[in-house]
């Protein structure tokens, strides 16, 4: 049995993976599955690629129809940082162009926290313990 998270895009997993390349050191891409004549997908469009980082594996979906849902903070990536330099880093990549839910500060429970949703949507919080 394994389990991964799954991430369903619409049309913007590549530019996704990207972003958070630059927010992560050890973020790496597996092999990337493209759309193929009939697929539902424009033929050579991203469709599918693993993806792993600090030990957690997720599985990027680029979906071709608009479903009328998206991400929701409910369900966020919870990131635990070494250093305040590495949080306060991929908080400035992160939240360009996003929302900020809690700037990073001092929330009593660790010794600085941040939670943004990304331009994507896609919910982050970053946590230094």
């Amino acid at each position: 049995m394994k389990v991964r998270t799954h991430m369903m895009f619409q049309g913007e997993a590549e530019k996704a993976l990207a972003l958070y390349a630059s927010a992560f050191a050890d973020f790496r891409v597996g092999d990337v599955a493209r759309y193929g004549e009939g697929e539902g997908g424009a033929p050579g469009a991203f469709k599918l690629a693993p993806v792993s980082f600090a030990g957690h594996e997720l599985l990027v979906f680029d979906s071709p129809p608009v479903h009328a849902f998206a991400f929701t903070p409910s369900m966020s990536l919870f990131v635990d940082f070494d250093t305040q330099e590495a949080l306060e880093a991929a908080f400035a990549t992160l939240s360009a162009d996003g929302e900020v839910m809690m700037p990073p500060g001092s929330y009593g429970f660790s010794r600085r926290f941040a939670w943004i949703a990304d331009r994507f949507g896609v919910s982050w919080q970053l946590n230094l313990p």
